[in-house]
């Protein structure tokens, strides 16, 4: 058992998924979620295989909405929670580390729920955290460096501090005193105040230590200097003593209070740290994704692989080549076939890469859609793995793994085997290659191969579930083209090349001549095959250019259809502006003439020229409410002969148009106006330059040739139940009839409804030059339900 795990870990570093982990580890925050990535393993259950996909996709999707959430100040701090928990006092370090994993589990949480609406499948795990943020600011006030806990810890640590400083004030203030008296200073070496074992000291000269009495605390390295402490100050240095020793009784007594309180939720924040470390690791993968451009692959337990675009990723983004790979579907076994150095081993790696990424929950480098099978296992023999130590060659090391991998395998697993047969005779080693690959097949076992020889070539092309692929080389430059193609055997070119490179045409002549004709025969129908695919990759190059191109109009297409609708709608806008204007314009002309005929009745008569005004306002007004003018063009004639492009103006229409075809024999013309096309007679039309300009219409208001005995004083109008251009209306008429009376004050009653007739109201008094000022009514007056209008 011991053997075929380690024998498993081998194929793993042959397809190099160690650097992968390794390279996701770096992204990383903290040294538990980095060991976590590099222990990573594949899973063989598509269930769980699809759990860690989603969740790397989900975090992925989650990243490039809301940016990444910080896992920075992670550390692992179980043991110390642990050792809480038995009752042992934690070190400040150890406090502000706990702290610092809080904030963690606390910023984490608040990320959260910035998109709190968005439900993933990440949301059981973010559940699972605690944050405790009452426990990590009472650390954080405590306790403000792994040196120095803070005066506001306790009431009871702020009244020592408050009374050392007090008494380290006072000890200090008499030596002050005793450093600047003239009978001391001839005594001291030097003018200071010092401290030794905690006291205060001055430095005195030795041979005057008679001189200051006091205790001696210590003596300078010449001497020459003894620093005693005065007795005037012994006291004061004993309290300060006494109250450093209750300060730090205080302060262990903080740390155990502390410590009790981690220790009440050490299990909940091992889990919680446990969890940030997990999502951590997902995180990683997520940016790992983003780093190589990757996406989710669909996962079956089939052994379906189809690769779309697929790129390594330990090659150079800049130099890889993407490519398409099959196996699994219509057949179960590939081999690749082509030039050295062409990208064979390159193309195995991929496949066993990928699809060991996946297992893993890695997004892949590779197009949507792409499909991966999980595998109970996958066997990998690549490269050059001689064994010294066991004195085997490079045949018998790849036999010995072939043979480990025969025993191990199942109809459940992927084997990818490199130059399978080389190394020996080449007819016993292509015999032998075939019956591997067909006892492969008789246990169902999904298998890619590279081969040099031929006879793998026609065994594939004659064995169904067997298939060729190739990798391209391009023999007029000499070099590979790195790309893969299914269903063509490659050819090894060697002949072509040694062209290239100036060997003697002679001596590869002679070369051809020795190879067999069955060989020739071969080589000449894969040349043919080649030559047959590199056609219709240039045909399927240009189907797909012709795609393009006609996706680019279609989308061209709906985007004139959506500027036509577009122009359609504000056109349609445009005429109910219109017609809201006439509307405006005629209201307030039939209201001005329903005043003068008012008037008039109250005169009882109307005299021959009061009669011919009204007549003459009706007709205007008639005129107002229908917009349509039937014009002519007045005997206009054309300076010149039309022609496409030409702006006109269409006379009865009064609307502008372009010119799209010459006039027929029947004298009509294709225009289009706006968004319709219409054929008018040439006559009907007008060059744009001789247009004439349109008249704007602004509804204004006339003032009325009233006398004053004629006008009604108005100190009050009520616009309630009006709209607002009537309300305006109304207005305006109480303000010209206010003016004309001289009435300083109007209350305009507007009610309190939505608000909007008040705002409309307010609007107007505030562009009036006739109004001082105006303010809503006070209680009595009708509050907010009025406003009354102070005149000039």
């Amino acid at each position: 058992m011991e053997n075929n795990t380690k024998s498993k870990y081998i194929h793993l570093h042959a397809l190099e998924l160690d650097k992968i982990l390794e390279r996701a580890s770096l992204l990383t925050s903290c040294d538990d979620a980095r060991q976590l990535m590099l222990s990573v393993t594949p899973q063989k259950e598509l269930s769980r295989v699809n759990a860690l996909l989603s969740e790397t996709n989900d975090a992925h999707s989650l990243t490039g909405r809301f940016g990444s959430p910080s896992f920075g100040g992670l550390v692992n701090i179980t043991d110390s929670l642990k050792r809480s928990k038995t009752g042992s006092a934690l070190s400040t370090a150890e406090l502000l580390q706990t702290a610092k994993v809080l904030h963690v589990i606390r910023s984490l949480t608040e990320w959260r729920k910035r998109f709190a609406t968005t439900h993933t499948v990440l949301d059981a795990r973010f559940d699972m955290l605690s944050p405790n943020r009452f426990l990590e600011e009472k650390i954080t006030s405590s306790i403000l460096s792994e040196d120095e806990i803070a005066d506001n810890a306790t009431p009871e640590l702020a009244a020592i501090r408050r009374k050392i400083r007090i008494t380290s004030s006072r000890a200090r203030e008499l030596l002050e005193k005793m450093i600047r008296s003239s009978v001391v200073q001839k005594y001291l070496q030097d003018n200071i105040i010092t401290m030794r074992n905690g006291r205060f000291v001055i430095p005195v000269k030795a041979e005057c230590r008679g001189n200051v009495p006091g205790l001696v605390h210590d003596t300078s390295s010449s001497g020459q200097t003894v620093f005693v402490e005065p007795m005037s100050v012994v006291e004061a240095n004993n309290d300060i003593k006494v109250l450093e020793s209750k300060e730090q009784d205080e302060i262990a007594r903080i740390l155990y209070m502390l410590t009790s309180s981690v220790a009440e939720n050490a299990n909940s924040i091992i889990k919680s740290y446990e969890t940030a470390v997990e999502l951590n690791v997902i995180f990683a993968k997520a940016e790992l994704a983003y780093k190589m451009k990757a996406t989710m692959p669909l996962m079956n337990d089939k052994g379906i692989i189809e690769l779309k675009k697929a790129r390594h990723p330990l090659i150079d983004p800049e130099r890889v080549v993407a490519l398409d790979v099959m196996l699994g579907k219509s057949f179960d076994t590939l081999i690749i076939t082509g030039p050295n150095t062409g990208g064979k081993t390159v193309s195995l790696k991929l496949i066993g890469l990928l699809t060991l990424m996946a297992m893993c929950g890695f997004m892949i480098p590779a197009a949507e859609n792409s499909s991966l099978s999980v595998f109970d296992c996958v066997y990998a023999d690549i490269g050059d793995e001689q064994s010294i130590e066991q004195s085997l060659s490079t045949f018998s090391a790849h036999i010995t793994n072939t043979i480990n991998i025969l025993k191990s395998c199942t109809d459940r697993s992927l084997v990818l085997l490199d130059e399978l047969g080389a190394g020996t005779d080449p007819v016993e080693g292509a015999a032998l290659a075939i019956a591997i690959l067909q006892s492969f097949r008789e246990k169902g076992v999904k298998t890619a191969c590279t081969t040099h020889y031929a006879e793998l070539k026609e065994y594939a092309l004659q064995t169904n579930g067997v298939e060729n692929g190739s990798c391209e080389f391009d023999v007029t430059t000499l070099r590979p083209t790195y790309k893969l193609l299914i269903g063509v055997p490659g050819r090894s070119n060697a002949f072509a090349i040694s062209l290239r490179l100036g060997m003697d045409k002679s001596i590869v002549e002679n070369a051809e001549k020795l190879v067999s004709s069955e060989n020739r025969e071969f080589e000449n129908v894969v040349s043919a095959l080649e030559e047959r695919q590199q056609a219709l990759d240039l045909k399927m190059q240009e189907a797909d250019e012709y795609k393009r191109n006609a996706e680019a109009v279609r989308q061209k297409a709906e985007r004139e259809l959506e500027k036509v609708r577009k122009e359609a709608e504000q056109e349609i806008e445009k005429a109910r502006k219109q017609a809201k204007d006439i509307m405006s314009k005629t209201k307030a002309q039939a209201d001005t003439i329903l005043s003068e005929l008012e008037a008039a009745r109250k005169k009882a008569e109307l005299n021959a020229e009061e009669r011919t005004s009204i007549k003459s306002k009706l007709k205007e007004l008639e005129n107002t409410a229908d917009p349509i003018h039937k014009k002519t063009n007045d005997n206009y004639v054309l300076p010149r002969e039309l022609k496409p492009g030409d702006e006109v103006i269409i006379v009865d229409l009064d609307k502008e148009a372009t010119v799209l075809e010459k006039p027929d024999k029947s004298g009509r013309v294709l225009v289009e106006a706006g968004i319709m096309q219409m054929r008018v007679n040439i006559s009907n039309l007008r060059l744009a330059e001789s247009k004439k300009k349109k008249i704007s219409f602004t509804p204004t208001r006339k003032p009325l040739n009233r006398s004053n005995s004629d006008i009604k004083a108005v100190t009050q109008i009520d616009l309630r139940g009006m709209t607002a251009v009537e309300a305006i209306l109304e207005l305006e008429a109480a303000i010209d009839s206010a003016m004309l009376s001289h009435i300083n004050q109007i209350t305009v009653i507007h009610g309190k409804g939505t608000g909007v007739l008040r705002q409309e109201v307010h609007k107007y008094l505030r562009s009036c030059k006739y109004i001082k000022s105006f303010r809503l009514g006070t209680f009595g007056e009708g509050e907010s339900g009025v406003t009354i209008i102070e005149m000039r």
